[in-house]
């Protein structure tokens, strides 16, 4: 599966050491991220996490960065897990109402189509009211609770069905 993909205005794309100063802007911000793990680290933390060889398997952090000036924006996190990916998404408070969540993670569901994921979920603090309409209105259902987690999933082969229904 590629881990770059582009959309009408971010481009997703592994870490760059570049990026880090401007991503430990936002997820050391915790009122903004009070909702996200991964948070309140130091720049030596960030930069091993980032920069590392990714592994799906293990848990991918992802940038998502403006086209056209390469600005970090925010971040995609993927995880397979036996049939599922697990998604997480954030973006920088500076960019944040602007619908770019919906666009990236839009085509991020696309990409996991086209490698052959059939089933995507995502765990959502109950309070975090913006990821929960995100998910919804994505199509996501919501199936339980973990860990004081809601738990969300899109079965990719219904959208499929969906579509060739249209």
């Amino acid at each position: 599966m590629s881990i770059t993909f582009e959309t009408e205005r971010c481009r997703v794309r592994p870490f760059e050491e570049n990026d880090i100063e401007a991503f430990m802007s936002y997820r050391n911000n915790l009122d903004w991220m009070q909702f996200q793990g991964f948070k309140g680290k130091k720049y030596l933390e960030y930069k091993a996490a980032l920069l590392m060889q990714p592994k799906f398997a293990d848990g991918v952090q992802l940038a998502v960065a403006d086209r056209q000036t390469g600005e970090l924006v925010g971040d995609l996190y993927l995880k397979l897990e036996q049939n599922a990916c697990w998604i997480g998404y954030t973006i920088a408070p500076q960019f944040a109402r602007q619908r770019l969540a919906f666009e990236v993670v839009t085509q991020l569901l696309l990409q996991l189509q086209q490698a052959g994921l059939t089933l995507v979920k995502a765990g959502v603090e109950e309070q975090n009211l913006a990821s929960i309409q995100l998910l919804k209105k994505l199509g996501f259902t919501q199936t339980g609770v973990e860990r004081s987690e809601l738990i969300f999933q899109l079965d990719l082969q219904e959208i499929v069905s969906r579509n060739k229904e249209k």
